[in-house]
């Protein structure tokens, strides 16, 4: 279950979703705050799924949608910014093992570690909702030394099986803590997820926050890697979409205090 993210234009402490704060503040425009959500925002576990509003609606670079869960209801609201004149980066709150677009040029990326043979949070819940069946897809895949079969920054792809989208791509994000250089691992483990779907047709993938769980990657600095890592390398892509844990929260004063005015992306 995915957590509600508020947007503000203030420095209060809403939950907020780093990827459209990201974006936002370097078109230099500002989110009004969501009433429904300040009153719910510290209960939201209770709820399924909440909209993202903003004040976008003049901005042509910009669009809402909704995305297809398994069962073919609409999941979340999402807003969508235009990375080329054929891809667009929609930011949607939702469960990543229940969404999909066609069933054949879609795929899910797995937050995985170096054996590729599932563990706890997101990686945990897609091997869940896959059936066992991905976990012996796995086990098929080379080991390139004893036990690791996906080196940190590296990507391998698999069928879905029980999963709605045609394929997994496994990646393996950086430990923050442990790994010599971070950043880079970071934007590796997204340039080559983005290759793999390349190589295999992939037209449209959805990204969990990789390494912002028990990684413990800052979530101001992974964002700034996931976002310029896409709008660089997203090749023939039409759809690229970050969907975030519920056990992820983030703080807009930190945003706001320490990266507001440091970032230079510019949306085409």
């Amino acid at each position: 279950m995915v957590a509600a993210f508020s947007l503000t234009a203030n420095t209060k402490l809403y939950s907020l979703c780093p990827a459209v704060y990201f974006l936002c503040f370097n078109k230099t425009l500002e989110f009004q705050p969501l009433k429904a959500l300040e009153e719910t925002v510290g209960n939201f576990s209770s709820y399924r799924t909440f909209s993202i509003g903003s004040n976008m609606a003049n901005n042509g670079d910009n669009r809402r949608g909704t995305g297809s869960s398994k069962e073919g209801q609409a999941m979340d609201d999402a807003v969508s910014f235009k990375l080329s004149e054929t891809c667009w980066l929609k930011v949607q709150l939702g469960d990543i093992t229940k969404w999909f677009v066609d069933g054949e040029s879609d795929a899910i990326v797995n937050a995985a570690n170096e054996q590729m043979l599932g563990g706890g949070g997101v990686d945990g819940a897609i091997h869940r909702a896959a059936g066992p069946e991905l976990k012996q897809a796995c086990l098929k895949v080379p080991e390139v030394q004893p036990g690791v079969r996906c080196p940190t920054g590296q990507a391998r792809i698999t069928e879905a099986f029980k999963l709605p989208v045609s394929r997994v791509i496994h990646t393996v994000g950086p430990i923050y803590d442990r790994d010599y250089h971070p950043q880079a691992s970071l934007r590796s483990a997204y340039r080559n997820s983005l290759r793999v779907a390349n190589d295999n047709h992939i037209k449209y993938i959805a990204f969990p926050a990789i390494s912002c769980g028990v990684y413990r990657f800052p979530i101001d600095q992974a964002s700034e890697i996931a976002i310029s890592t896409v709008k660089e390398f997203h090749g023939d892509l039409k759809e690229v979409l970050p969907m975030h844990d519920s056990s992820i929260v983030y703080d807009s004063n930190l945003f706001l205090s320490h990266h507001a005015c440091h970032f230079n992306l510019v949306i085409s």
